[in-house]
């Protein structure tokens, strides 16, 4: 199996947020035959709750580093989405 090389450097995640869930924090939708990795529902709903608290009262230390912390799994989905996406369309020209 061929590795694809890419340009994007892969994300680097340190750490998991406590309010993360064990079971069903990502889900997979089909996107034009294409699997797309997201976090699930509860994730996005404590992304949003955070996203608001700062916004309208501020966040502790600690609910700062979990929303830096589900930043950089966002930004990990993203990266392994492109790369699915790019590997896909490049065997569909192929």
């Amino acid at each position: 199996m061929a590795v694809l090389e890419t340009s994007y450097p892969l994300p680097k995640i340190k750490k998991l947020p406590e309010t993360m869930p064990d079971d069903g924090a990502i889900s997979i939708a089909l996107e034009e035959g294409v699997p797309v990795f997201r976090a699930a529902r509860v994730v996005q709903e404590r992304i949003l709750y955070l996203l608001d608290t700062q916004k309208s009262e501020g966040l502790t230390a600690d609910e700062e580093q979990e929303l830096d912390i589900y930043q950089e799994i966002d930004d990990y989905l993203s990266y392994f989405n492109r790369m699915i996406r790019n590997r896909i369309i490049t065997s569909r020209d192929n």
